[in-house]
């Protein structure tokens, strides 16, 4: 028996399609991801959760409601499954972004954003505050945002950050699923649940394709 942790990404929204960076601010679901919300927890339901935890961003709690009402879980929220804050870049699109800041674009670092060294250590911090709610056979859900969870997975696997671009990055609705070990933990499953397909995400390009 060993502790679970499924990291899934919330659904769609239109700054999602648009591909404006979201970060902090509290972009509801669209039609699609409402709808992607409800097939993810109709799948994610037959693993048995027995702890559902969401960032405190409307995107993500919706999507972890959408579970919590098939499993009879009550989601609670925590502030540091929240997305990597965009600073100056929140609201504008790739091109934008690219345009305005072409350095800062290259290195994904947005004026007055936070460091990604920062976001991994604040989620990884706060998957294991609440793992270890968990029993030894527990599963817990944490409905987050696709930088947040990837630098999240980064920094709970050990990797250093050289190697982070490794990991890729998640679709809308998809999870990536971690197992505890006698070593730490290990990566079981990544960006699972939906057909390759481009990604939109507030995360670094290269961790998009």
């Amino acid at each position: 028996m060993s502790k679970r942790i499924v990291c899934l990404r919330h659904g769609q929204t239109l700054w999602n399609v648009e591909q404006r960076f979201q970060g902090h601010s509290d972009i509801p679901l669209d039609e699609t991801g409402i709808a992607q919300a409800a097939r993810a927890g109709s799948l994610l339901a037959s693993l048995r959760p027995t702890l559902i935890v969401s960032s405190d961003l409307q995107r993500a709690n919706d999507t972890a409601l959408a579970l919590g009402r098939l499993v009879r879980l009550d989601v609670h929220v925590d502030k540091d499954f929240r997305e990597r804050g965009g600073g100056q870049w929140e609201g504008l699109t790739r091109e934008e972004i690219a345009a305005r800041w072409p350095k800062e674009y290259a290195d994904w670092e947005a004026p007055d954003g936070e460091a990604v060294q920062d976001v991994a250590d604040r989620v990884a911090s706060a998957m294991r505050r609440w793992v270890a709610k968990l029993d030894d056979d527990g599963l817990l859900v944490v409905a987050s945002h696709g930088a947040a969870l990837r630098l999240g997975i980064c920094e709970l696997l050990g990797l250093p950050e050289e190697l982070w671009p490794a990991i890729g990055g998640l679709g809308n609705c998809s999870w990536s699923v971690l197992q505890e070990g006698r070593k730490g933990w290990r990566l079981l499953e990544h960006n699972a649940g939906t057909l390759p397909e481009p990604i939109s995400s507030d995360d670094k390009p290269d961790a998009e394709v």
